[in-house]
This record gives C-alpha cells, sequence and structure tokens, in this order.
C-alpha cells in the first residue's frame, strides 16, 4: 500500500510531487501528468514572483490558472522581500487562488541569486525566518512548504538552519534538492543529506530531491533516506507518463509498459495542442511546444535532420507529419530513462555583493531585487 503525505489537510498518496519548472509546469504538462498518474499526487505551478503577482502581471496571472480538476491547487512563490511575499500570500488567500503555497528557496540560476534570491538566501537566515513568519502568518489555514538546496556551495551550506527555522515559524513541510547552488544541476545528488534533514527536522515531512530518474529511483530514496515523499523535477522532462510509472511502483500494481515511439509521438501532439489551447493560438502553442522535442525524443532514432525540422515546427498539423515519417513502432530505447535536462555546474554563484560577509545580517536585501516577472 502506498503511503500517504500530509500536506496540512491535503493527503498525498503515493507521496509524489511534480517540481516546478519555469517554463515547464504550466496548466497542460501539468494536465499531462496527472492523467498518466491518475489524478493522484501533487503537481506544483512553476514559480510565481511576488511581485509580479501583486501587481497583477499578465503573463503572471494566466500562469496562475488551474484546470477545473485540479486540487489541490499549488502555487510556487518566489520573493526576497518579507513584505511583498506577505502582499502575495494574502493575495491568494482572499481570492482563494490557491490551496497551497510553496516558497522557492532553491532556484540556482544567475539572475535571481544575484538578487539574493532562491538557494541564496537562505544563507541569511534572518532574512530567511522574515519571510517564512510573513508567508504563514498570511496564509491562514493554507499550507506553506518551502522547497530549498543544500547552501550556496558546500563551503557555505543552509539546509539544516534553514529546515530548523522552517519548523519555528510554522512551515508544513520541506522539500531538499541535494545539491548546492554553485552545482546548480552537475554531479550526483547527495541523498545522505536528505537523510540528515529528516533526522534534523522530525515534526515536519522532509522530502527529497534529485536524481530521480525512473520510479525505481524514487522508492529507493524513500528506503535509504527515510524521506517522508519525493519530488520529481527533470526525470520527467519529455516523460509524463512517469508519474503512471511512480504510482504502479508505490501501490505494487506492477510497472506499466514503457512506451513505443508511435505512442510518445501521440503525447507530443497532444503537449502541443493543450499549449495552443492554452495559450490561445496554435502556432504559439507549437513553438512554445520545441523545447520539449528533444526530451521525449531522446534515444530513439531519429536522424538529426528531421530533429531539427521538427524543432522548427509551427503547426499542429506540420508537427503530425513530421513525427509521422519516422519508424514510429520502434520500442522505448535503451538507456533513455537515465539523467535529461542541463547538468552544467558552476565556477561561483552570482550574488549581491558582500552577500557572504555576515549570515545574519540583511543589509543591502531592497525591494527592488524582486523580479517583475514569472515563469520561463
Amino acid at each position: 500500500m502506498a503511503a500517504t503525505l500530509a500536506i496540512g489537510p491535503h493527503l498525498v498518496s503515493p507521496p509524489v510531487v511534480l517540481a516546478p519548472m519555469a517554463g515547464i509546469t504550466n496548466a497542460p504538462f501539468r494536465t499531462l501528468c496527472r492523467e498518466f498518474s491518475g489524478g493522484k499526487g501533487l503537481f506544483v505551478s512553476e514559480m510565481i514572483t511576488t511581485r509580479a503577482l501583486v501587481e497583477r502581471n499578465e503573463k503572471t496571472m494566466q500562469l496562475i490558472q488551474f484546470g477545473e480538476t485540479e486540487r489541490p491547487r499549488s502555487i510556487q512563490l518566489y520573493g526576497v522581500d518579507p513584505a511583498t511575499v506577505g502582499k502575495a500570500v494574502r493575495m491568494i488567500v482572499d481570492e482563494d487562488l490557491a490551496d497551497h503555497i510553496d516558497l522557492n528557496f532553491g532556484c540556482p540560476v544567475p539572475k535571481v541569486t544575484r538578487k539574493g534570491g532562491g538557494s541564496a538566501l537562505p544563507y541569511k537566515r534572518n532574512l530567511l525566518r522574515a519571510i517564512l513568519r510573513e508567508a504563514v502568518s498570511g496564509a491562514g489555514e493554507l499550507p506553506v512548504t518551502i522547497k530549498m538546496r543544500k547552501g550556496i556551495d558546500d563551503d557555505h551550506t543552509t539546509y539544516l538552519d534553514a529546515g530548523r527555522i522552517a519548523v519555528e515559524e510554522g512551515v508544513t513541510a520541506v522539500a531538499l534538492h541535494g545539491r548546492t547552488a554553485a552545482q546548480h544541476y552537475s554531479g550526483t545528488a547527495d541523498w545522505e543529506a536528505i537523510a540528515r534533514l529528516k533526522e534534523h527536522v522530525t515534526e515536519i515531512p522532509v522530502l527529497g530531491n534529485g536524481d530521480i530518474w525512473s520510479a525505481a529511483d524514487a522508492v529507493r530514496m524513500m528506503a535509504e533516506t527515510g524521506c517522508d515523499g519525493v519530488v520529481v523535477g527533470r526525470g520527467c522532462l519529455g516523460r509524463p507518463w512517469l508519474f503512471g510509472d511512480l504510482v504502479a511502483a508505490f501501490e505494487g500494481t506492477g510497472a506499466p509498459a514503457a512506451p513505443t515511439l508511435r505512442e510518445v509521438a501521440d503525447v507530443m501532439v497532444r503537449h502541443a495542442q493543450l499549449l495552443g489551447e492554452w495559450i490561445g493560438d496554435e502556432a504559439r502553442g507549437v513553438i512554445d511546444f520545441r523545447k520539449h522535442v528533444a526530451w521525449y525524443l531522446k534515444g530513439f532514432s531519429v536522424g538529426s535532420d528531421l530533429r531539427r525540422s521538427l524543432a522548427i515546427t509551427s503547426s499542429l498539423a506540420e508537427l503530425r507529419e513530421q513525427l509521422d515519417t519516422l519508424h514510429l513502432d520502434q520500442r522505448w530505447p535503451a538507456g533513455a530513462d537515465g539523467p535529461r535536462g542541463r547538468t552544467s555546474g558552476r565556477d561561483r554563484v552570482v550574488l549581491p555583493d558582500g552577500w557572504l560577509n555576515d549570515p545574519w545580517d540583511c543589509a543591502g536585501v531592497a525591494p527592488e531585487a524582486e523580479l517583475d516577472t514569472s515563469g520561463g
């Protein structure tokens, strides 16, 4: 029988969460993942910046739209200013925009860390506490969770302090990606850090994230670390059916058969169609889908010329026509379940001047450090 994860009043079984990914986990992709899982699991929006939400930025207001059957509705917020985070959370509550709020303290990209946000922010312990206090107090009955990394680099780890602060400020659950910001997505995720956090934080659920490329990886992570659930990110790029595999693994019903290229092609077309319907323009939907093509086709025998052609399609008919020229009876390739997405690390993390001078002083983090756009 599958384990159950409690996120406030929401019971998630199996304990599987779709990680927020900018430009990826919009409503169409969440729809596909939920269809394959039979609606089981928790599926979080892409990152929403608190400033953009409070200012009712047009793109942001579209990104927070959920399908009629999406329950619970999960929004991930990014912010560096406690007051702005508090306003955004109260707006979500007052206007019934979501059922669960996750806070991003894990993003490693330079445009975020150079402003002191994402995976850079937990280094400033008092700032982290102030943001969590505003969020939890403003959320009322809505559960607030956080997602974070081990720290800035191996010399500046923050996850144990951040986990303790989260407990003290009333956060419902914490998720840890077992890499530092400096690692970005390179190397191997440190599952031992997830185990240490679980030992350190016993009052609330701890979720593990990093290097879950298959359902077996998720089961193994929970067994090895003792974590209460898993957060799946890059492993589902071009593989929304991974959530069906996860449900089967946790419920012990036997793994579904891996898809053939014909079945993958059908999902690709549906993904592009959903994007077009969501955006309100078929061509823009297909163009937005282009970033997914290489992930869906990883490992399959597809010529380089055709791969390039697929990456410049601009209509559903053209996409379908190009896919139909493939040898669609190909079976799922060996090794295609492995790593996908970005893998590069960084020599250093881009931070505000003097950020590492004092782990407590919050001077220099101004409201204008808030990003003004959401998503990818």
